[in-house]
């Protein structure tokens, strides 16, 4: 009797708050807490997000005799993200009406003639999120504004930079964050009965911590 009571009460509000908007909204906020805990569930059951940054399958090898480096057949050229590197986390933090999200990281790169070397840092990024209408879906877009190395020993680091936010920019978009179809559900309401709450509209807003997602419904039977 109280779910019943519950579900009745539930489409009211919805129907109550069309009335001044339109149509029936649902407010979903995701704050910074959420993420870090989300990232730190990623980074712990599961192998680190990994890609490649190689440049071109036909580099110019470096002498044979040469030991100063890894030879470049074995020269895993990769980027990994990492969840912390020298003190700097990947996170993501809403400020400004921005979405920011400072991304750790390490990998391997062989330039022509030098081997193998190893380096490490972060990128600063921006977020920007988009509904995509074909696919019915909010996604993100991580733009590389800087890329802040360390472990080069002065060696590429320029190329490396290009190559990691080229490599960030290309192949980690886009990122999906919700899609409409697991946001419609069904309301019981009586006698086995009920209303489909089916979302047709989304839109988001940025406050100081939190991300606000606001998915706009139908109701059909």
């Amino acid at each position: 009797m109280f779910k019943r009571a519950f579900a009745i009460g539930l489409v009211i509000f919805f129907i109550v708050t069309g009335a001044s908007a339109q149509k029936p909204e649902l407010t979903i906020t995701l704050n910074e807490p959420f993420f870090d805990a989300l990232l730190d569930s990623v980074f712990k059951n599961f192998d680190a997000p990994e890609f490649s940054i190689a440049a071109s399958s036909d580099k110019v090898k470096r002498p044979a005799n040469s030991s100063a480096f890894i030879s470049d057949e074995t020269c895993k050229e990769t980027i990994q993200l990492l969840r912390e590197n020298n003190g700097v986390r990947t996170t993501v933090r809403f400020r400004d009406g921005k979405i920011y999200a400072p991304l750790a990281f390490t990998g391997n790169y062989s330039p022509p003639f030098v081997g193998c070397v190893g380096f490490s840092g972060y990128a600063e990024t921006n977020i920007d999120l988009e509904f995509d209408q074909d696919s019915q879906r909010l996604i993100a877009r991580a733009k590389v504004l800087n890329v802040a190395l360390n472990g080069t020993g002065g060696v590429g680091g320029g190329v490396v930079a290009k190559l990691v936010q080229s490599s960030i920019d290309k192949k980690i978009n886009p990122i999906e964050i919700i899609r409409m179809d697991k946001l419609s559900f069904l309301v019981p309401v009586q006698n086995g009965a009920s209303l489909r709450m089916k979302a047709v509209g989304m839109r988001h807003e940025i406050g100081n911590g939190i991300l606000i997602v606001i998915v706009a419904y139908e109701f059909t039977k």
